[in-house]
């Protein structure tokens, strides 16, 4: 007999445990049901050492700020800022409301600085201080080509560095390192308390179908006894990291027909030496490579995972067939359909300088990896540093307006016109924005319940700025931002 839920959710990651908790707390009765293929939560790419763990708040990932002609666009900057800003307020919530432990758990304060080198890189930062400087949201950025006082903001970066050469740097005091891994945890066991939560760890989803009434059913698979079972829903999302990609082309729904995924594995060089950490408490972004895609910019972190802290440098982005990091080489072969295959060709034919990159970065040796590290610390020694396989990254392929492809390095909601499915696409800024990314779920498949059962309400109450728009008020930001820091223990060093 099939299990029966209100919401079914593939995947237990950042984005899946914040749309469960989202829904618990809107409506407690509500039977939600995560299943997760691995053997328990948050491993693949939410696990700490599979990603960047910056908070995206876009003060320092110079992607976000790109030039064209000359002109610096902040304009995706302002967007993901915003984002981050509504993260930060559920994370308050739930801290307040006691779901959360203390914060220091999952969110630690690290400034979030951009380095740049050589008179031309100096002009780009300098002209994007001077645009984001203007704005409210980036209150309180500091900029200096003062190679003095940039050593005190990065001694590392500094030490053994060249004289004369030009250099610049920004700084954002109130910057976060974020372990997505802790915090999609501890949401999935605070809902684990509840009666109307379940979670299926250890099972695949295997192949779904709609339901003529409405929902779907889905066949879940035991990975360990391959046991079969059918899980019968009215909301299905799909958020499965890579995954997602395949998973939406079984649902069959017409709004899913075209995409693709292209796949980027990656690196980190990860120190752990206290003697090093302990000089370095800073995220600096640098400039991508030529040729490289946005998710690749250079960048010398403080991590704190699980207790731990290290030094990572990275991310070096490698070609892949794999949509996951415990996926299979035949990932990407499989994705190829008839209704995709020529957007994937065109992708593939119009960026083959992409592809190139790709190839000769995974063909990089630890001698070739320590070189790129000392452009950023100068004084970086082999025995500090080794190499750590990161998580996979799937950007989005999609028919252009010509009927061709493009690839896209954005996160996107794929839904069906009944709000029955939701999938999630894409990879940045990913975790840092997984609430409103689920805030729109919601919108989207939700749309009754938040019409009509008071859903709006409630979000507002968790959300204090919903409804309203960060970027248009600066007075309502202020305030918003004032009570994150002090809850989140972001405003003040230990």
């Amino acid at each position: 007999m099939a299990k029966i839920v209100d919401a079914l959710l593939v995947g237990a990651g950042a984005m899946s445990s914040t749309l469960a908790t989202l829904l618990n707390q809107l409506d407690p009765t509500l039977k939600v049901a995560v299943v997760e293929r691995l053997a328990d939560v948050a491993v693949e790419s939410t696990y700490g050492w599979n990603n960047a763990g910056t908070g995206h708040a876009a003060y320092c990932e110079l992607n976000y700020t790109p030039e064209t002609d000359g002109k610096v666009d902040i304009t995706k900057a302002k967007e993901i800022n915003a984002a981050f800003e509504i993260s930060q307020q559920f994370w308050t919530y739930l801290v307040n409301s006691g779901v959360m432990p203390d914060p220091k758990k999952f969110i630690n304060r690290t400034p979030h600085l951009s380095f740049v080198w050589g008179q031309k890189n100096v002009e780009f930062l300098r002209q994007r201080y001077e645009l984001m400087s203007k704005d409210h949201q980036f209150a309180g950025m500091q900029y200096s080509e003062d190679p003095e006082l940039i050593q005190q903001w990065m001694p590392l970066v500094m030490n053994g560095r060249k004289d004369g050469e030009p250099v610049a740097a920004t700084k954002v005091e109130r910057g976060a390192d974020v372990d997505f891994g802790a915090l999609a945890r501890t949401m999935i066991r605070h809902l684990q308390s509840q009666d109307s939560f379940d979670l299926m760890l250890g099972h695949s989803a295997v192949n779904m179908k709609p339901i003529p009434t409405g929902g779907w059913t889905v066949l879940l698979k035991n990975n360990i006894t391959g046991k079969r079972r059918f899980v019968r829903t009215k909301f299905l999302f799909l958020g499965a990291g890579g995954g997602a990609v395949r998973l939406l082309q079984k649902s069959k729904i017409k709004e899913g027909r075209g995409y693709g995924g292209f796949p980027v594995s990656g690196q980190w060089l990860v120190c752990t030496n206290p003697e090093v950490v302990k000089q370095h408490n800073a995220k600096v972004y640098g400039k991508a490579a030529i040729g490289a895609p946005p998710m690749s910019v250079p960048h010398l972190d403080t991590r704190n995972i699980g207790g731990e802290t290290a030094l990572l440098f990275g991310p070096f982005a490698g070609f892949t067939t794999k949509f996951l990091k415990e996926g299979s080489n035949m990932d990407l072969p499989k994705s190829i359909k008839g209704d995709n295959i020529k957007p994937m060709l065109s992708v593939g034919l119009n960026n083959m300088s992409l592809t190139k990159y790709l190839i000769s970065e995974a063909m990089q040796s630890q001698r070739s990896r320590m070189k790129s590290l000392r452009q950023y610390y100068p004084e970086a020694r082999d025995e500090d540093w080794t190499l750590l396989n990161a998580g996979k990254r799937v950007q989005i392929i999609k028919k252009d307006e010509k009927g061709k492809g493009k690839l896209e390095f954005g996160t996107e909601i794929v839904a069906s016109a009944d709000g029955s499915l939701a999938a999630l696409l894409g990879a940045s800024p990913g975790a840092s924005t997984s609430t409103q990314t689920m805030i729109s779920v919601l919108e989207r498949c939700f749309a009754e319940q938040m019409e009509n059962q008071g859903w709006k309400e409630k979000l507002k109450t968790m959300i204090p700025s919903y409804g309203e728009s960060l970027r248009e008020s600066p007075e309502l930001l202020a305030e918003i931002r004032a009570k994150n820091l002090s809850t989140l223990k972001l405003d003040a060093v230990d």
